[in-house]
């Protein structure tokens, strides 16, 4: 069986600050194989975008503590040099920001930057290169793209801007595409077409892609498995189709049910996840989404759950409810019964049973 394209275990990346460490990314591990789409879920400030920056070699900083493993293609990125980093970042490893007018320069013409990126890389003449990026323009779906080569990034739509972020990204071939928020501040149906063109080029170029996203309706037609963070870790990763039908955790739940659905009455409101993200810096002891999880009891309180097998097939879970509460609580929350209710028709126990998840008491 051939390794994984993309292996990280265990990911540390602390920094520190006046106000004292901020845990950005606690002891995350997933793996992404070559052409296999993987999204990776979560509020602001769960540490997606981090442990992907990571994965690029953009946290290396003075107050940055990074420990773990990142094995691409075979080789520990964490113990790469700065040169050969930078050999990786652009060519083998490509990232689309979620910014696209901030990410292009806006004095340099779009044609000098495709081009640039493409000579770092490769030792081709400008001509060659221009050629290079009149290709990716048009496999991207900007209309002329001869003519539109010579623009600056203003003179295009945001849209537009990020094909040619995606182009960038793309124009070496890179073996992995990481897609950060590639859909913010685009309207639905721009957010379409970026994602459609994503899952294009994925199948025709054999890349894989890792999609970060707030939202898992983005990610729903384009990852075949989901990592789902909150508060630096991993709380719950399978197969999409597992994760949409039969989520495990209290947040993944509050993530599906605060996305509309068309099939619910137009006057039903939206069911938000209470409370606010945990500090970084002071995380509560135990499970940190005790604070907002409308199932918690108090002798769970300071006990950590670990990823721990769910039913399906690598389908993981970090949380202390037991198996059959899980599914009969799901089971309430996916007919419309609101959580209060739910946990009041299902029941759950007071105390951990021997056949509990596992987990680590937090001592005082």
């Amino acid at each position: 069986m051939a390794e994984p394209l993309l292996q990280v275990e265990d990911l540390h990346v602390h920094f520190e600050t006046e106000d004292g460490v901020v845990k950005a990314v606690d002891g995350v591990s997933y793996t992404v194989d070559a052409g296999q789409a993987l999204g990776i879920v979560g509020e602001s400030g769960s540490g997606k975008s981090v442990s992907s920056m990571t994965v690029m070699g953009l946290t290396r900083a003075s107050n940055a503590h990074i420990s773990g493993r990142i094995i691409f293609d075979g080789k520990d990125l964490l113990a790469a040099s700065d040169e050969e980093m930078r050999a990786i970042r652009g060519g083998q490893i490509a990232m689309i920001f979620q910014d696209p007018l901030s990410s292009l320069h806006p004095f340099y013409k779009i044609g000098d930057q495709l081009i640039e990126a493409r000579r770092v890389h490769h030792d081709e003449s400008k001509t060659q290169a221009r050629d290079r990026a009149i290709e990716m323009l048009s496999l991207v779906g900007i209309p002329d793209p001869r003519g539109r080569i010579d623009s600056y990034p203003h003179e295009f739509s945001g849209g537009m801007r990020q094909r040619v972020m995606t182009a960038m990204a793309l124009i070496n071939d890179p073996k992995l595409l990481i897609a950060d928020e590639p859909t913010t501040a685009l309207d639905v149906t721009v957010q379409a077409q970026i994602l459609d063109l994503i899952m294009k080029l994925q199948h025709e170029l054999d890349t894989a892609v890792v999609m970060i996203t707030h939202d898992l309706g983005v990610v729903a037609e384009v990852a075949e498995e989901i990592a789902v963070m909150y508060a630096g870790r991993v709380v719950e990763k399978g197969l999409a189709d597992t994760i949409f039908a039969e989520p495990e955790h209290p947040y993944t739940w509050g993530l599906l049910n605060s996305i509309p659905r068309l099939d619910t009455p137009r006057d039903q409101e939206l069911v938000p996840i209470p409370g606010r993200p945990p500090s970084l810096i002071t995380r509560p002891p135990g499970c940190s989404f005790a604070p907002r999880c409308p199932y918690v009891r108090e002798s769970h309180k300071r006990i950590d759950p670990v990823l721990a097998e769910a039913e399906g097939p690598g389908h993981l879970v970090a949380c202390l409810l037991p198996k059959p509460t899980r599914r009969a609580l799901w089971t309430k929350l996916r007919d419309g019964v609101q959580p209060e209710e739910a946990k009041q028709a299902v029941g759950i126990p007071e105390t951990l049973s021997a056949s509990a998840p596992q987990g680590q008491e937090v001592k005082a």
